[in-house]
C-alpha cells in the first residue's frame, strides 16, 4: 500500500495550515490499527488538507492513496474514508458559478473539477463496496455512487437489487436516500425513483424502511406522497415506538442499532421462495423480503428494549425539509411528535419546531402550547430545550405563559446561568417570560439585580417589561450608585441605565446625574450615551437634569457628536425647548460619520413639523450612498414635512434591495397609513403578508431576533393596511 507516497513532493504543496510535507503521515494514520491514530489522522485531513471543503494540490495528490485505503479489507474504519472521498469528489460547479468565479478563484475552481474528475474515474470500486463485509462501508458507499458515478441510471438500479438482500437497517435507509439524491441531481431519472420510493411506502414494508421512503419523496416528489401524509407519518411513529430498535455494538459510523445477523438469511430465503412461487397479485420482490422481514423480527425473541431508534429523528428531519412550505402538516406531525413517550424523540420535536418556526409564518398557538408543557417534565434536558425554544418566540410564546411562570417559580435555580467565562446571563425561562412583558417574571429578575455580579441581559429583558417592571426601581437606583465609575463602568452600569430608561423610573434622576457626570475615559461616550438616553426616556421628571444638559449643548467641543445629539434629544424630552435643541440637531446632520449623521437624522425625526427647516438637509440625504442613512433620512422627512411623494419611492427602493431593511420602512409606512404611501407600498405590503417564508429567512443561517424582527415587520404591515391578515399571528 502507498507505492510512490514518499515520491511526490508533498513539501511543494500547501494545505489550509502550511506546507503540506505532514500529509503522508495522516495518510498511513488512516491505516492505522489504533483507532486514536485513525480519528487524529482523518480530523488531519479534514482540518487541513479539505479544510472547510476546500480542495487543495495535495488534496488532489491524496485520491490515489484514498482509493487504496477503501480497497483494502484490513483497513478499518474504511466507511470515514469513503465520506472524504466523497466530499472531495463532490463539489458540483453548475454553469451560473462558473460565471460568477472570480480570477482569484480561477484556480480553486480547476481544483474543485480535477477532483470530481478523478473520484467520478475511480467511482466503479463504490459498487463494488455496496456489498462489502463492514457495514460502515457499505453505509457510505450508497451516497458516494449516486454523488458520483456517471452512470445514475445504473446506481440506481443497483440501489433497488441491493435493497432486498441489505441485513443492515441503517444501510437500508442510506439505499433509499440515495435514491432520492439520484432523483434530485438527475430529473430524467425522477420519475422511475420517485415510483420505486412510493411502492416502499407500502404497508409490506417495516415502518423505518417506509418512514424513509416518505422523506426521499418529500425532497425529491413532493406531488406522490400521499394525501394524509401527516396521518401515515403518526402511525409509523407509533409503531416504531411499540417496537424499539434493538442495539448492538456500534458500527463505523452508525449508531449501532442494527437487526440481528441471522435476519439477512431470512430476506433472501424470501426472495428465493418469491422467484420460484411469484404470480399474478403478488407484491413485488422488495415488498415480500420486506414484509418476510417484519414477520421475522415480530417472531424473534432476541429484542432488547430500548427507546425510539435513534434514526427517526434524521428521517424525520429530513421529511420537515421535503415538506417545505407545507406549515399546516408539518405543524400537526410535530404535534403528534412532541406527545411522544419518547424524551429524546420530544427533544428533537422541539429543535424541529424551532426550525418551522423561524422560517415559516403560521398559526403555531397548538403547537407552541405543546411545547410549553414540556417545561413541567422532570426530564432536565427536556424542559431545558423547551425553554430555548420559547426564548426565541418573543411574543409567539403567549401561549405558553402560564407554564413559563409555573416553571420560573418552581426553579429558582434556573433564573441565571452562570459560566466558565464571561459574566452571568438569564435563563431561558425568564428569559422568555420577561419578553412576553409578563409581570411574573419580577421576582425573578429582582433576584438576579441582588446577585454580585449581574446578568449583562437583564436590560433587555426588563425593556420589553416596561413600566410592569416599576416594583424593580428601587433595587436598580440602589445598584447603580453603588457601581464604580472606573474602567469597568460601562459593563456595570448599561443594563441598569437600559432598565431604567424601559420603566422609565424618573425617580433615578441622581443617581444617573452621577453617571453622567463621572464617567470615565474608557467607554465613556458609551457610558453616556447610555444616561443621556435615560434622562430622556424620563422626560420632565428629569427636570433636575436640565442645567447639565444645557451645559453639553453649549459646549458640544466637549463631547462626540452622537453625545451632542442625545443630549439635544433629551432636552427636549425634558423641557420642550425646541430653539435649544434644533441647532445642536441641524449641525448633526452635516456630521463626518454616516452613525452620528443617522444619531441627528432620527432625533430630527422625533421633533416632528417643528423641525422643518431641516427638510432641505434631509430632502439632500436622500441620495446618499449609504442605504439605511436613505432609509433614514426618508422617514425623517415624512415625519417633518407630511409630504410622502418624496420619501415613499426611496423606501420603497430599498425594500426591494435590502431585505434588513423592510422592518424600518413598514414602520414609516405603518405611521403614514394606506392613503398617503399610495398604491405602489399598499400593493408591496400585501405582497408581504401573502408571503408564508419570513422576510429574513436564510438556509443555514439565522439570528436569535429574527422571528421576532418578522412578526414586527407583520405587524407594521397590518397597521398600514387595516383589513389585511397576513399569514399567521404577529407579537
Amino acid at each position: 500500500m502507498f507505492a510512490g507516497i514518499d515520491e511526490v513532493d508533498w513539501a511543494s504543496m500547501e494545505h489550509a495550515y502550511g506546507p503540506a510535507d505532514d500529509v503522508p503521515t495522516m495518510l498511513r494514520g488512516l491505516a492505522s490499527d489504533d483507532p486514536v491514530v485513525r480519528e487524529a489522522a482523518l480530523d488531519g485531513m479534514y482540518g487541513a488538507v479539505h479544510h472547510q471543503g476546500e480542495v487543495y494540490a495535495c488534496t488532489l495528490a491524496c485520491i490515489p492513496f484514498l482509493f487504496e485505503l477503501i480497497v483494502d479489507p484490513d483497513v478499518q474504519d474504511r466507511g470515514s474514508v469513503v465520506e472524504l472521498l466523497t466530499s472531495i469528489g463532490g463539489i458540483d460547479l453548475g454553469e451560473d458559478d462558473e460565471d460568477e468565479i472570480a480570477e482569484e478563484e480561477i484556480e480553486g475552481a480547476a481544483n474543485y473539477a480535477m477532483a470530481a474528475t478523478a473520484v467520478t474515474a475511480g467511482s466503479g470500486v463504490f459498487c463494488e463496496l455496496m456489498a462489502d463485509e463492514d457495514p460502515g462501508v457499505r453505509l457510505a458507499a450508497p451516497m458516494a455512487l449516486a454523488g458520483l458515478h456517471s452512470h445514475p441510471s445504473r446506481v440506481l438500479a443497483l440501489l433497488r437489487e441491493r435493497l432486498p438482500v441489505e441485513p443492515s437497517e441503517e444501510v437500508r435507509f442510506a439505499l433509499v436516500e440515495a435514491a432520492g439524491r439520484v432523483a434530485l441531481r438527475h430529473r430524467s431519472l425522477a420519475g422511475e425513483a420517485s415510483a420505486w420510493l412510493t411502492r416502499l411506502t407500502g404497508e409490506g414494508f417495516p415502518p423505518g424502511l417506509r418512514l424513509a421512503a416518505l422523506a426521499q419523496l418529500a425532497r425529491c416528489a413532493p406531488d406522490a406522497l400521499p394525501g394524509d401524509v401527516v396521518r401515515v407519518v403518526t402511525g409509523l411513529l407509533r409503531q416504531l415506538r411499540q417496537a424499539p430498535a434493538r442495539c448492538s455494538a456500534p458500527t463505523a459510523r452508525g449508531t449501532g442499532c442494527e437487526p440481528r445477523p441471522g435476519l439477512a438469511a431470512d430476506v433472501i430465503a424470501a426472495l428465493d421462495a418469491h422467484a420460484e412461487t411469484s404470480g399474478a397479485g403478488e407484491p413485488p420482490t422488495e415488498e415480500r423480503a420486506a414484509a418476510r422481514l417484519g414477520q421475522a423480527r415480530a417472531l424473534s425473541g432476541e429484542e432488547v428494549p430500548a427507546r425510539t431508534a435513534p434514526w427517526t429523528a434524521d428521517l424525520l428531519r429530513t421529511l420537515h425539509t421535503g415538506l417545505d412550505d407545507r406549515v399546516a402538516e408539518r405543524t400537526a406531525l410535530l404535534t403528534d411528535q412532541l406527545r411522544s413517550p419518547d424524551h429524546q424523540q420530544r427533544i428533537d420535536a422541539l429543535r424541529m419546531s424551532s426550525a418551522l418556526i423561524r422560517v415559516w409564518r403560521g398559526s403555531y398557538d397548538e403547537l407552541v402550547r405543546l411545547v410549553g408543557e414540556q417545561l413541567a417534565t422532570p426530564e432536565p434536558r427536556l424542559a431545558g430545550a423547551a425553554a430555548q425554544v420559547l426564548e426565541d418566540l418573543f411574543g409567539l410564546a403567549a401561549p405558553a405563559s402560564d407554564a413559563l411562570a409555573a416553571r420560573v417559580a418552581a426553579d429558582p435555580a434556573s433564573w441565571v446561568r452562570d459560566w466558565p467565562s464571561g459574566p452571568p446571563a438569564l435563563g431561558s425561562a425568564v428569559k422568555s417570560l420577561a419578553r412576553l412583558g409578563d409581570p411574573r417574571a419580577v421576582p425573578a429578575l429582582a433576584a438576579a439585580l441582588e446577585r454580585r455580579e449581574i446578568p449583562h441581559d437583564v436590560g433587555f429583558a426588563i425593556g420589553f417589561l416596561g413600566p410592569a417592571a416599576a416594583p424593580l426601581a428601587g433595587v436598580l437606583r440602589r445598584r447603580l450608585g453603588e457601581v464604580r465609575l472606573d474602567e469597568a463602568a460601562y459593563d456595570r452600569a448599561s443594563p441598569l441605565l437600559m432598565a431604567l430608561t424601559a420603566i422609565p423610573a424618573g425617580e433615578a434622576v441622581p443617581e444617573v446625574l452621577r453617571v453622567l457626570r463621572g464617567a470615565p475615559a474608557y467607554r465613556g461616550e458609551w457610558l453616556r450615551t447610555a444616561a443621556l438616553r435615560a434622562l430622556g426616556s424620563f422626560g420632565p421628571a428629569a427636570r433636575d437634569a436640565v442645567p447639565d444638559l444645557r451645559v453639553l449643548l453649549r459646549d458640544p467641543g466637549a463631547v462626540s457628536a452622537v453625545e451632542a445629539v442625545e443630549a439635544a434629544q433629551a432636552l427636549w424630552a425634558v423641557d420642550g425647548d425646541t430653539d435649544a435643541v434644533l441647532p445642536v440637531l441641524t449641525e448633526g446632520l452635516r456630521a463626518g460619520r454616516v452613525h452620528e449623521v443617522r444619531a441627528a437624522v432620527n432625533a430630527v425625526a422625533g421633533l416632528g413639523a417643528r423641525a422643518a427647516t431641516a427638510a432641505p438637509r434631509l430632502r439632500a440625504l436622500l441620495d446618499h450612498g449609504e442605504l439605511w442613512l436613505r432609509v433614514d433620512a426618508a422617514a425623517a422627512l415624512w415625519e417633518v414635512s407630511g409630504r410622502a411623494e418624496e420619501s415613499v419611492p426611496v423606501l420603497l427602493a430599498a425594500w426591494e434591495r435590502s431585505r434588513q431593511s423592510r422592518v424600518r420602512v413598514a414602520r414609516c409606512l405603518a405611521r403614514m397609513g394606506a392613503a398617503g404611501a399610495g398604491p405602489d407600498a399598499a400593493g408591496m405590503l400585501r405582497a408581504e403578508l401573502a408571503s408564508v417564508r419570513r422576510h429574513n429567512a436564510m438556509d443555514g443561517t439565522f439570528g436569535s431576533h429574527d422571528t421576532y424582527d418578522d412578526e414586527q415587520l407583520l405587524t407594521f404591515c397590518r397597521q398600514a393596511l387595516p383589513g389585511d391578515t397576513g399569514k399567521g399571528p404577529t407579537t
